[in-house]
């Protein structure tokens, strides 16, 4: 791929966004009703039709929970609810947004995707200069990618129409605060 942009689609998991999974209550009946849906899989077909990489930023942990921090308030129940363990269905990307062969796997153990992560070193071997930046949630996974990435020096673009917090409160809040360090956008406006 001769492309400076990767499409990141971030936290898309099962356990998250699957109206099944732990986060179908809270995150699924927003998605829905924003076209959340819809509009990732939009953003995930344009990207591919315009040769631009598509990566897939997953939160998980071992089986034993080891890297799992006992106390985070964002991941000190996985254990106890049997949540985000890698191999499990809960931690595979949602169908409809299904990974191809050599799409770029980046496995987190925190709310960050650069934090111990392969996806600085990948940016860098790939010549990457511009994040398109979607997932859940958007004032979790979505706002520490905008941040570090923009301190990395990476030109972000936030699609606000692939994202979403576990409220449209959250969600409107977190992208008040991203504008200054992020181009937002949607799905269908975006140029790949």
């Amino acid at each position: 791929m001769a492309s400076d942009t990767i499409l990141l689609v971030m936290d898309m998991l099962n356990d998250l966004v699957h109206p099944e999974g732990m986060g179908g209550k809270t995150y699924v009946p927003l998605m829905q009703e924003r076209g959340v849906y819809d509009a990732t899989a939009l953003a995930i077909s344009r990207a591919r039709a315009a040769g631009v990489m598509v990566g897939y930023v997953r939160v998980g942990f071992s089986p034993d929970y080891a890297e799992c921090p006992p106390g985070s308030p964002v991941f000190s129940k996985a254990r106890d609810n049997g949540v985000f363990k890698l191999g499990e269905w809960g931690t595979e990307v949602l169908g409809a947004f299904a990974p191809q062969p050599g799409d770029p796997d980046i496995v987190k153990h925190r709310v960050s995707p650069f934090h111990g992560t392969k996806l600085e070193p990948l940016l860098r071997a790939q010549g990457i200069r511009r994040l398109v930046l979607s997932g859940v949630s958007t004032n979790g996974v979505v706002s520490a990618a905008v941040r570090e990435g923009h301190d990395r020096d990476y030109t972000c673009i936030l699609l606000e129409d692939c994202c979403a917090g576990a409220t449209a409160e959250e969600h409107e809040h977190a992208l008040s605060g991203l504008r200054r360090y992020a181009t937002v956008t949607t799905a269908a406006e975006v140029s790949f």
